[in-house]
């Protein structure tokens, strides 16, 4: 599903198709299968984002069955040049990971690193925060301590 909101529609998302087969080639399926994960980068309309893409894990990230570890390496420098590149349009708004769920959900360690990166936002903003799952996207938009709001699809 591509379109994502929170409840009261205040805020919508919308998954790129590359953004989307990005988590598709991801999915932990089978036993043996480690955790991945990226940035998430698009553009801001409002309060609506338009994730057009999801970095995909580098030879640096740490990747174990249930813990991924994203390092600065090649992310960082996919962010920065899609931002020049847009004058300034494409940026970084959230992180996206994998968990070997059907119907994921965020850990104590998720939670503590979500907070501790979206305190790191320059804009202020939220960060936009999305565990795949074999069956479902878990997506929230988070504040620099706590809990956000859940975006849930749109049909």
């Amino acid at each position: 599903m591509s379109a994502w909101g929170t409840a009261d529609r205040k805020t919508l998302v919308h998954f790129s198709e590359d953004t989307l087969i990005v988590f598709k080639r991801h999915i932990q399926y089978k036993a043996t299968d480690s955790e991945a994960g990226g940035l998430l980068l698009g553009t801001v309309h409002g309060n609506h984002m338009l994730i057009e893409q999801a970095t995909i894990p580098t030879k640096w990230d740490k990747r174990f069955r249930t813990m991924f570890e994203r390092m600065p390496f090649g992310h960082r420098a996919i962010a920065l040049s899609r931002w020049n590149a847009s004058s300034g349009k494409v940026r970084y708004l959230g992180e996206w990971h994998t968990h070997p769920e059907d119907y994921p959900t965020p850990s104590g360690l998720d939670r503590s690193e979500w907070n501790r990166l979206s305190s790191l936002r320059q804009d202020g903003r939220s960060m936009l925060a999305a565990i795949v799952g074999r069956c479902s996207l878990y997506l929230e938009l988070v504040p620099i301590e706590g809990e956000g709001p859940r975006l849930v699809g749109i049909e």
